[in-house]
């Protein structure tokens, strides 16, 4: 059954356009009537990032969640792995982050947690929508059950003494230089405050939301200008977070981009050196590089793969015993600590690494020669093209002519209506060969 709302993570379109506020009272409604068990007082937490449509988005949710007897509490600007551990941690049934990553503000989105703080199964996404698409009006709550909803101060300083205490008590930064970039998101604040505490040097960018400048030429998908100020001020390290702070890309002492696959490889080894692995492995997703796994291999570890997506990194994870997951694009799961991505987390760990070492970033955090990846996208307006003859063939064709030393991943996009093709291997010219050959083939079939 395919799902009409939610993509690979939550809800996310055009604020005012897709987003409504009609449809996130809906949710909020809907949302609520399916974590309601037993009779205890039902609550809520609601957390967002800086866009303008946040506000919007936040008081149609908690007339929807009020409408059917459940307590809001609400965050205000607070990172998605915030919003996680506190749904855990101040017992709630459900957490919301409005929230659309690392889009720009145009766009906003509806993340949901369950009472663990992890995000929802396939299952539970398709009874919340099967309640979307249907007349709620008689499960609404009587005028005296109504739900009251009030705003929590002290959830900032929760979250900072929580990422703080991932670290062993007698880590110290001190003498570290660190540019972070918050992206002018949902970290603005905490992020800064937790290496300042931990003793770093700490300059700040994308720190002044105006609601509009959300991952605008800031954070990790646009790492330019954390990559000048680190080379500017002769900083140890940059750690780029996105508009919700759940992923992370580092800069090293040079200006040079380090993405999720290297610290990932990073952080395993250490905590394999360290007897801290709960299974001699990690998990990532099908778009991690190949030099990723061959690396592991090399130094005794495996590397399981899931689609993309992390909350699927996380369910193998979980299902499997593992205890760090990720994906290339700087989603880091630390299981031990955290239920979904967490970008400070992650940046902090891998920060605690190089001050063990007493190495240059550039050193620590290049474990291995990623493969020649090549990733194109293809557009369509409709139908099924994969499902074509001609598209089979030339994937079939493009596999045997990488052989076993070389990788074609084709998947359609959970955002946007797109083929993405990747293919990697020994070969680069080879790789682009196949890439185009495949992307001709779908383009025509599109």
């Amino acid at each position: 059954m395919s799902r009409k709302y939610f993509g690979t993570d939550g809800i996310r379109g055009l604020a005012n356009k897709v987003i409504t506020p009609e449809l996130a009272l809906k949710v909020g409604q809907a949302a609520g009537l399916v974590f309601q068990n037993g009779e205890h007082r039902h609550r809520v937490v609601i957390g967002k990032d800086t866009r303008l449509s946040g506000y919007m988005i936040e008081y149609a949710m908690v007339a929807g969640f009020t409408s059917v007897g459940m307590d809001v509490l609400l965050l205000g600007p607070m990172p998605t792995p915030a919003v996680a551990m506190l749904t855990r941690s101040m017992r709630a049934d459900i957490g919301v982050m409005i929230s659309a990553s690392h889009n720009l503000f145009e766009d906003n989105g509806i993340k949901l947690f369950g009472p663990q703080g992890f995000k929802l199964s396939d299952d539970v996404e398709r009874e919340i929508e099967t309640l979307l698409d249907s007349d709620l009006s008689s499960k609404l709550s009587k005028s005296s059950a109504l739900g009251r909803a009030r705003r929590v101060d002290d959830v900032r300083a929760r979250y900072v003494e929580f990422a703080k205490h991932t670290l062993p008590r007698n880590m110290s930064f001190e003498g570290m230089r660190v540019v972070i970039d918050c992206a002018n998101g949902a970290a603005y604040r905490v992020a800064p405050e937790a290496l300042w505490e931990l003793g770093a040097e700490v300059f700040s960018l994308g720190v002044e939301p105006d609601g509009m400048n959300i991952n605008r030429n800031v954070g990790s998908t646009s790492p330019e200008a954390l990559a000048q100020r680190v080379r500017e001020l002769r900083a140890d390290i940059g750690i780029a977070l996105d508009g919700d702070a759940d992923r992370v890309l580092i800069v090293d002492e040079h200006g040079k981009s380090v993405d999720g696959d290297q610290l990932m490889a990073v952080v395993a080894e250490d905590w394999r050196q360290d007897g801290r692995l709960s299974r001699p492995g990690i998990v990532a997703t099908v778009m991690s590089n190949l030099g990723l796994e061959r690396y592991l291999a090399s130094v005794g570890l495996s590397l399981a793969r899931t689609p993309v997506g992390d909350r699927y990194v996380l369910e193998h994870m979980r299902e499997h015993g593992y205890n760090i997951g990720g994906e290339q694009s700087g989603h880091m799961i630390l299981s031990d600590y955290c239920t979904t991505g967490d970008g400070l987390v992650a940046a902090m760990q891998v920060m605690a690494v190089v001050k063990r070492r007493g190495k240059p970033v550039s050193e620590v955090c290049h474990a291995f020669d990623p493969l020649p990846q090549i990733l194109k996208n293809v557009r369509f307006k409709g139908g099924r093209p994969l499902e074509k003859a001609e598209v089979s063939k030339a994937i079939e064709a493009a596999k045997l002519r990488l052989g076993a030393e070389g990788r074609l991943v084709i998947r359609p996009s959970g955002t946007e209506p797109v083929i993405r093709v990747m293919a990697e291997g020994d070969d680069r010219k080879l790789v682009e060969q196949v890439v185009d050959e495949v992307c001709e083939a779908v383009a025509s079939a599109a």
